[in-house]
């Protein structure tokens, strides 16, 4: 069986996720490996078949994504030739973990594509989401990578198919200690700004993975460090709590390590809105935005001992093989071949700074 696992690049947790699924992957058939975007700061340290471009969401500095970054580096017509380029019909299974150009190429070429990602578990009609409804962020969420079968992964097992998270073996294994700092992974703001409102709190020792810098440096009480895979383990394994944007691995990863925790959701991310309202079901504090006006709550917590218990238990190898049932059950399926109806992406820039309204048309 040949097996195309494609990647979304931007962020961490895709990465890190991808490297307990790969050996599974590998014993079920010969596995080529896609990974596409820019904004990732891991390896994944065994050999990629594809690396492409894709369309990348950029981090900015203010708490949230930075869509002109972003639209300027969604080169459409690249986008295009990728996917274009890309015969998905030359494997027998493709799986997408949130990865675009897998994903459209099978839509494209129709054929069948797996979901095995956070981003379709938040989906699920099941899931929580948050108070105020974002129709936008929900159709980025939705057509960014579309699939035709869904396996996801989230808090809780909101649905038949959403597992628990995918919890790293270099997290499980790891010994847990308290050596009394607080680990900090808010990708999103700038450097000037974590150290404005941390060194508020002077009577904590803050470990800060920053991805604006590629020195590490100390300021004060806060040490910056530049995103490393082993550092940030061994920080927060070692740490008294966690603090981090409300994506998906790292809070997990604090949750299963019994660490305290608090979120701050990326401003204009849908994801990290309803990451966040899961949080906040399971008793995390949550914060709108890193500000002086928040250093209050943040001592709170700083104050707190309340313990979150989770169930995370391994289940990789359950998930794989569900999904392999799956596949063999309905692999000599139909695809329906109708057109889709999608917005460009023109529209939806015209929308997000313009605010113009969205009309459908096809491709």
């Amino acid at each position: 069986m040949k097996i195309l696992y494609a990647i979304q690049g931007t962020g961490n947790g895709h990465i890190s996720r991808a490297r307990d699924i790969i050996p599974l992957l590998q014993r079920r058939g010969e596995v080529d490996i896609l990974i596409s975007g820019t904004e990732a700061d891991v390896e994944l340290g065994c050999p990629v078949k594809y690396t492409l471009k894709g369309l990348s969401f950029v981090f900015g500095k203010k708490g949230g994504v930075d869509l002109v970054s972003t639209y300027q580096k969604a080169k459409i017509k690249r986008f295009y030739n990728e996917l274009k380029s890309l015969s998905v019909l030359d494997y027998d299974l493709v799986i997408s973990d949130f990865e675009p150009v897998s994903a459209w190429a099978c839509r494209q070429q129709h054929k069948a594509c797996y979901a095995l990602s956070h981003q379709s578990a938040v989906l699920n009609k099941n899931a929580p989401y948050p108070e105020k409804f974002d129709p936008v962020g929900k159709w980025i969420l939705k057509n960014y990578a579309p699939t035709t079968s869904q396996f996801g992964f989230h808090f809780m097992q909101y649905d038949k198919h959403i597992f628990t998270p995918l919890i790293r073996q270099e997290i499980r294994n790891a010994t847990v200690t308290n050596e009394g700092h607080y680990t900090v992974y808010l990708p999103a703001y700038s450097d000037k700004k974590m150290l404005k409102v941390l060194g508020e709190i002077k009577s904590v020792k803050w470990q800060v993975f920053s991805k604006h810098t590629k020195q590490a440096y100390d300021h004060e009480n806060i040490k910056i460090f530049p995103v490393c895979n082993s550092s940030f383990i061994k920080s927060m394994v070692s740490s008294a709590g966690v603090i981090c944007g409300a994506g998906f691995e790292t809070p997990a990863e604090a949750l299963f390590l019994k660490k305290k925790l608090i979120v701050i959701p990326m401003k204009g991310q849908y994801e990290q809105q309803c990451n966040a309202a899961a949080l906040q079901q399971m008793n995390v504090p949550i914060l709108k935005k890193l500000s002086l006006a928040k250093v209050k709550e943040i001592k709170k917590w700083l104050e707190t001992d309340e313990e979150i218990v989770v169930n995370f238990p391994d289940c990789t190898e359950q998930i794989i093989a569900t999904l392999f049932a799956d596949y063999l059950q309905t692999k000599d399926q139909k695809l329906d071949n109708k057109k889709t109806k999608i917005y460009s992406f023109k529209q939806i820039r015209n929308h997000l700074f313009k605010n113009t309204p969205l009309e459908n048309y096809y491709y």
